[in-house]
């Protein structure tokens, strides 16, 4: 969204989501009509680390289909509105939203929710009837973009870079606001926006040639010797943190993926066992990134503190290329003009 406003500053989003709105209010400068609404199930997370597989079929049995009044009314909300397209990252009821007010559809993706589903069949054959469900909808958008690292290729109508927020502000400046120095060794934690308790941070705290910015901690920023912990909503914009970092240890998950490449920092990344997309990000890691697997084991327990000088002395590389949000935005934008 951020992009095609740089694109085109005239033109306006409604967004229909779960997110918090200080997300939107945070990342973009457009001018945006934020409506909570609940646009996806995806898994139900007992842990960053561990899906809870039931859930997620009492959520999916619970949402599919989707109430024809509620497709209905958001239809005519989207006609009144004078909307002139929609766009779904993954939320297959926009999909149906959009056929039934007749408005033009771009699905963006590196996966969908039937292939995700796919690998827990064996697990439970329930999902089976969300796969093939959801597998249809998806296929009815109008438009469909890749975006790397592409999880099941297919014919779409465009593939891009990986796509993330850019940064904002020099990477000195938010030492300064971190009141780091420009020598410091700084390696930020990334949690991946799901809530855990952080139970390694007297072990950080052993490691002080080392400073370590661990951002959606608590309610208010707090230091100490060689640790900052940062709320969620703390003001220091998540791609910024990340480029003025030496280095990234956390979750593998798309976004955090996505702005580590782009930074060219060295990533400590793990994965999770039990979700499908983890080993596509960790090929692409591996092939494009400096970087340095860790289990999920080591990332709870903090063990992974002893790869840090590895990671430190990896060095940051530069990403050449265009950020996939660009490419999509002139896409996006040759739709509407």
């Amino acid at each position: 969204m951020e992009a095609v406003h740089d694109l085109d500053a005239g033109i306006e989003f409604e967004i229909f989501t779960g997110v918090p709105q200080w997300f939107f209010e945070e990342s973009l400068s457009a001018e945006f009509v934020y409506r909570p609404f609940l646009s996806d199930i995806g898994l139900a997370q007992e842990t960053p680390f561990k899906t809870d597989v039931r859930e997620t079929l009492r959520r999916l049995d619970a949402f599919y289909p989707p109430d024809p009044e509620k497709v209905e009314s958001l239809a005519r909300l989207l006609k009144t509105g004078k909307s002139r397209l929609v766009m779904c990252d993954i939320a297959p009821l926009g999909i149906a939203v959009a056929g039934k007010a007749g408005i033009p559809c771009v699905l963006v993706e590196n996966f969908t929710w039937d292939w995700i589903y796919e690998d827990y069949v064996e697990v439970n054959g329930a999902f089976s009837r969300y796969r093939d469900y959801l597998k249809d909808l998806f296929s009815s958008a109008d438009y469909r973009i890749q975006t790397e690292p592409v999880c099941r290729p297919c014919a779409a109508d465009l593939t891009t870079a990986p796509v993330c927020r850019k940064p904002r502000v020099a990477a000195l400046q938010v030492r300064k606001k971190l009141q780091l120095g420009k020598e410091a060794n700084v390696v930020m934690v990334a949690t991946g926006g799901i809530p855990w308790e952080v139970t390694f941070l007297s072990r950080l705290a052993m490691c002080s040639e080392v400073f370590f910015v661990v951002p959606g901690m608590g309610e208010k920023m707090e230091m100490s010797e060689n640790i900052v912990l940062l709320p969620h909503h703390s003001g220091l914009y998540h791609p910024d943190l990340v480029n003025a970092s030496d280095a990234v240890v956390g979750k593998a998950g798309y976004s955090t993926v996505a702005e580590v490449y782009r930074a060219g920092v060295p990533f400590g990344y793990a994965g999770r066992e039990d979700f499908r997309e983890s080993s596509v990000l960790a090929s692409f890691i591996e092939e494009n990134m400096k970087g340095v697997p860790i289990s999920d084991a080591e990332l709870q327990a903090g063990t992974w503190i002893s790869k840090v000088p590895d990671l430190l002395s990896m060095g940051r590389t530069r990403c050449d290329g265009q950020n996939g949000a660009d490419q999509i935005a002139e896409f996006v934008h040759t739709l509407i003009q």
